[in-house]
């Protein structure tokens, strides 16, 4: 689907992303783990990850919703949606734990850097980013050997259902060879997935294991474990 046969409404896009280490702290990772890879990061949003992964020897693609418009109207959305982000912060600093970052200050500092590196990299090189509307993906079968999501299902568990999480989980395993993660496991107000449980008794019927572990990174309260599935 092309950017010309969909119409999207860009004021209800967020375009905010995490930086290159936190990924790496929320999904467990070590750079000697990406080396070599071919990684998916759905949805990707405004993060650094690809941006960085590919600078170190890992093959990285990011699919999100915004690529559908052209990257001079997100950077500009971007760096709004920070400062929005961080006025809202301001007033919730509570629900959240303030050891990775010290302040809003550095929180937006690191939002800011995340946004920047991520549109310098599509600027240059612009086929590493691909629209998508999940739940449908526009890839392969097994076209990557890991799978990064952050942010998103479990995230959004009032406004997303059950089915279009099970329909998401369906989508990232049939182009997924190896392994995907997910963080975090809470909802935006801290509490564990309703029906986690549930999705990997389906995840398990297709002949997947799982398994939850404790990560070194936590903004949110109670937001440090991420899900681990790998083809069994």
């Amino acid at each position: 689907m092309s950017k010309s046969e969909i119409k999207l409404d860009i004021a209800r896009i967020v375009f905010i992303g995490r930086t290159f280490d936190e990924y790496m702290s929320m999904f467990n990772l070590r750079k000697e783990d990406l080396i070599g890879q071919k990684i998916l990061d759905c949805p990707a949003g405004a993060c650094s990850f690809t941006a960085i992964a590919n600078q170190l020897g890992a093959d990285v693609t990011a699919t999100d919703i915004a690529y559908f418009h052209d990257v001079e109207s997100l950077e500009e959305k971007g760096f709004h949606d920070v400062e929005h982000a961080m006025e809202q912060m301001e007033k919730v600093q509570s629900n959240y734990i303030w050891d990775y970052f010290k302040s809003v200050k550095v929180l937006s500092n690191h939002r800011t850097q995340a946004l920047s590196d991520c549109i310098s990299h599509m600027k240059q090189s612009p086929s590493c980013y691909i629209p998508s509307i999940l739940p449908a993906l526009p890839f392969d079968d097994k076209q990557f050997d890991l799978t990064l999501s952050a942010h998103f299902l479990f995230t959004y568990a009032d406004r997303l259902n059950y089915q279009f999480h099970l329909q998401t989980i369906q989508e990232l395993m049939r182009v997924t060879k190896q392994e995907i993660r997910f963080f975090p496991l809470v909802d935006l107000y801290c509490r564990r997935y309703e029906h986690l449980d549930k999705l990997i008794d389906y995840i398990h019927s297709e002949g997947y294991s799982s398994e939850e572990i404790v990560v070194p990174y936590e903004f949110q309260t109670g937001a440090n474990r991420m899900l681990r599935i790998k083809k069994a």
